[in-house]
C-alpha cells in the first residue's frame, strides 16, 4: 500500500477498482474538460510515499507535519522545473530520493544512521 499526500495529509492509497464497462450509448455526467483541467491543476499539489518509504520514516520515527509536507512538495515542484527525473531532496536531517515525474519519495534516509551512505542514480539536489 502506498501514500498520498492529500491537503497535507497521509492517506492511503487503496487498491485500484477495475472501472466498469461504460456502454458508448450512456450518458456521462460532467464536463470532461472541466475534470481535466481541475487534474492538471492538481498535479503540483501532492505526492506519493512509496511503501519502502513510508516504511523508512516509520522504522526510523521520522514524522512530518503539514508545513514539512508543504516544503517537500515545493521541493518537488523546483526540481520538476528544472527538469529533474530522480532527485535528493534534502529536508533538515533527511534526505528523500524522489522520482519527479512520479511524484514519488522512493526511499527516506536519517542524516544520523552509523553507516555511511551513497546515493546513486540520481540526476539533482534539492536544498530545503
Amino acid at each position: 500500500m502506498g501514500y498520498r499526500i492529500v491537503n497535507g495529509k497521509y492517506v492511503a492509497v487503496q487498491e485500484l477498482i477495475t472501472p466498469k464497462t461504460i456502454d458508448k450509448h450512456q450518458v456521462v455526467e460532467g464536463n470532461k474538460f472541466d475534470d481535466l483541467l481541475k487534474k492538471e491543476i492538481n498535479k503540483n499539489h501532492g505526492f506519493v510515499f512509496s511503501n519502502h518509504a513510508a516504511e523508512r520514516l516509520k522504522d526510523r520515527n521520522i514524522r512530518f507535519n503539514e508545513a514539512d509536507l508543504k516544503k517537500i512538495n515545493d521541493g518537488i515542484n523546483m526540481a520538476k522545473e528544472k527538469g529533474a527525473s530522480e532527485s535528493l531532496i534534502l529536508y533538515k536531517n533527511i534526505a528523500l530520493v524522489t522520482s519527479i515525474p512520479n511524484r514519488t519519495v522512493i526511499t527516506a534516509i536519517d542524516k544520523n544512521m552509523d553507516k555511511d551512505m551513497v546515493v546513486t542514480n540520481i540526476d539533482s539536489v534539492v536544498l530545503l
